[in-house]
């Protein structure tokens, strides 16, 4: 992955750029209901393995494109924190 950092204004902004066939996923929260009315408690949201694509490589093999919403494994991956977020 290759990481490129920019200065706007008084900060530092970091931005990933995903190399290969990687991509960057950012968690999609899970629905707080169902669309009959069902409320989830939390242990049935706890499995939750979509996400939206932030960044994706230039391959060829690559089949998504970034906003896409996609399912992945369970533990597959790098998990990282971004400025507070997973």
């Amino acid at each position: 992955m290759c990481v490129e950092q920019r200065e706007h204004g008084g900060g530092r902004s970091v931005r990933f750029k995903p190399l290969g066939s990687r991509v960057l996923l950012k968690p999609v929260e899970p629905e707080e209901a169902t669309p009959s009315g069902i409320v989830l408690p939390d242990t049935a949201k706890a499995d939750n393995q979509t996400a939206e694509v932030v960044a994706a490589g230039a391959h060829e093999d690559v089949e998504v494109s970034v906003g896409d919403v996609v399912v992945y494994r369970k533990y597959s991956g790098t998990e990282f924190e971004l400025e507070g977020d997973d």
